[in-house]
């Protein structure tokens, strides 16, 4: 049985486009909302810092604490639905 959430499978089953930030797994409005007032309005944004961070969960995971408040729970599904859409589409 998969551990995944529906919004999880969603958003790794389909190339990325426009998607909003709150698309990404993990992220819901408030950390959404804390995420767009650092500039990272859309999910392309932080997975363009998951890559920059060389796909290093931890280095990643760290990032998105300090970055919007993320808990290890929220940044850890984030981290790994950023990493298996890279391995689907890139």
């Amino acid at each position: 049985m998969s551990t995944t959430s529906q919004k999880h499978r969603v958003f790794v089953g389909e190339p990325m486009g426009d998607k909003p930030v709150t698309d990404l797994s993990g992220i819901g409005e408030v950390l959404g909302k804390k995420l767009e007032d650092q500039g990272y309005d859309k999910a392309y944004t932080v997975l363009g810092q998951f890559l920059l961070l060389r796909k290093d969960d931890e280095l990643f995971i760290e990032w998105l604490k300090d970055t919007c408040g993320a808990n290890s729970k929220q940044a850890g599904s984030c981290c790994q639905c950023l990493k298996e859409w890279c391995d689907s589409f890139l």
